[in-house]
């Protein structure tokens, strides 16, 4: 089966949530399936749910906040890890479907330049399915992909005061 690169992008709520429903897809169809998180630290709920399937591994490269300003030696030097330990899971040619989660932002970020994120896409292996979610993505990036979906706020409950929801957002 050939693999592809898909892109969630936008400004709009669910990029990670479709990439996680793709890896629910993914493991239940028996496929080997490693997620990456960059920016994220913590037990969120669907690191528990994943946790479940023995052919789907969460890896976190992450401080658990946001980034702001520039970031700090520990949030480069978490994404530093990040980067290269995803580089070593495509080589290593294990896989059938990776997710890197917020890869997007990690560059807008500036924890990974854009050229290196152009690179990892060019380490894909043929049979393995590449997601890269989060918002910003560059025009490079885009091009490069194979599948490109943006998600579009047009309305969100946050702007209401709506904090993040055990099982929903979080």
């Amino acid at each position: 089966m050939k693999g592809y690169i898909q892109i969630y992008t936008g400004n709009g709520k669910g990029k990670t949530t479709a990439a996680l429903g793709l890896a629910l897809r993914g493991a239940g169809a028996g496929l080997q399936v490693f997620v990456g998180q960059f920016l994220k630290q913590g037990p969120y709920s669907e690191i528990k749910a994943l946790s479940l399937f023995e052919n789907v591994t969460v890896e976190q490269f992450g401080m658990g906040k946001f980034v702001r300003g520039m970031p700090s030696e520990d949030e480069k030097a978490a994404a530093r890890k990040g980067y290269a330990r995803l580089c070593g899971i495509l080589k290593a040619n294990a896989h059938d479907l990776v997710i890197v989660d917020e890869g997007n932002v990690a560059v807008t970020c500036q924890l990974l330049t854009e050229n290196e994120l152009l690179g990892f896409m060019d380490l894909k292996p043929d049979h393995v399915e590449l997601v890269i979610t989060g918002r910003d993505a560059s025009a490079a990036v885009i091009t490069r992909a194979d599948l490109v979906t943006e998600m579009k706020e047009i309305k969100h409950y946050y702007h209401q005061g709506v904090t993040a929801r055990k099982g929903i957002e979080k």
